[in-house]
């Protein structure tokens, strides 16, 4: 056997173990969206994922979650929001949870698509409290800045303030064709190994962190994932928060001090865009505040409700 023969099949193996590893994953079939708690809405872009909680006649709460944990990720937020008298709207973003993968870039306009399109099949009109988790904060904010029912912005650990990564590692996990094949992969297997480092102390979910990992597993999980990085967290959302300042939208926002994914940074970020937005800083909390300190960002979002 010839050197070039053994380098020809080597190169083959390299290139195909992208598409092996991809298809090898478990796809999103209509059987296993039908065991998904909630409902399932079949909208232009795509079947979508959506749970209602709280009473018909309440006003309106959207929960928008982050890059890589499904709208699961609000059990303790809904609990809180429905208690202080909203109804509220929690939906899997395409590529996670029970959502449908849908190709093409995910950029702002592919997740303003998505919502607009669930909020028209599902009749919802204003005024609309929108809260948004990590990257949900950065769609949220987009949102907020383009539809004049949003009355309230609730922003927990948002992305999109702090100084774009350019170097090292994030590079080379991005990067055109390299970027590819380490997601498709190595993704799973660093995501999984990232989830055992920084395991948190989840109060609401105890599972949380086998819960994310049985993500990675699921089809066009990682693709989704890497889109959404390429396209949409590699841009600031400094004009969605100054157009929010603009029309003056009440904005609370709530940080973890121990965050190691959100810059700390991202806190006079806003405050310079947004002088009037509130700021809670939650001591010893990490970025996955939602989970480990359920009563600290409850006790602040009705603080925040409750005196605007």
């Amino acid at each position: 056997m010839s050197v070039w023969f053994v380098v020809l099949i080597v190169l083959l193996a390299i290139g195909a173990a992208p598409v092996l590893a991809e298809g090898l994953r478990k796809p999103m079939t209509r059987a296993r969206q039908a065991k998904a708690p909630g409902q399932l809405a079949h909208l232009p872009g795509g079947t979508t994922h959506y749970q209602w909680f709280g009473p018909n006649e309440a006003p309106v709460a959207i929960c928008i979650h982050g890059l890589s944990t499904p709208s699961y990720v609000f059990a303790a937020t809904t609990r809180s929001l429905v208690s202080q008298g909203y109804r509220v709207l929690t939906y899997d973003l395409y590529g996670r949870g029970y959502s449908a993968r849908v190709g093409g870039p995910q950029d702002r306009a592919f997740f303003l698509k998505q919502l607009n399109e669930l909020l028209t099949q599902q009749d919802v009109t204003g005024p609309l409290l929108v809260l948004g988790f990590s990257m949900g904060g950065q769609i949220a904010a987009a949102f907020a800045a383009e539809d004049d029912r949003v009355d309230r912005l609730i922003l927990v650990a948002s992305a999109g303030l702090g100084p774009v990564e350019t170097t090292g590692q994030t590079t080379l996990w991005t990067a055109p064709v390299i970027g590819d094949w380490l997601t498709r992969v190595l993704g799973g297997i660093t995501l999984r190994r990232e989830l055992v480092d920084h395991k948190s102390l989840a109060t609401v979910i105890p599972d949380l962190e086998d819960r994310q990992a049985a993500e990675t597993r699921m089809r066009g999980f990682l693709p989704a994932l890497l889109s959404s990085r390429r396209h949409f967290l590699s841009y600031s959302s400094r004009p969605d928060h100054e157009q929010v300042a603009r029309v003056q939208i009440p904005v609370l926002a709530i940080w973890g001090a121990a965050d190691p994914v959100i810059p700390r940074s991202s806190i006079g970020a806003l405050a310079e865009l947004n002088p009037s937005a509130r700021h809670v800083e939650i001591r010893k909390a990490g970025h996955n505040l939602l989970q480990s300190h359920p009563t600290d960002v409850g006790a602040a979002i009705h603080e925040f409700l409750s005196t605007i």
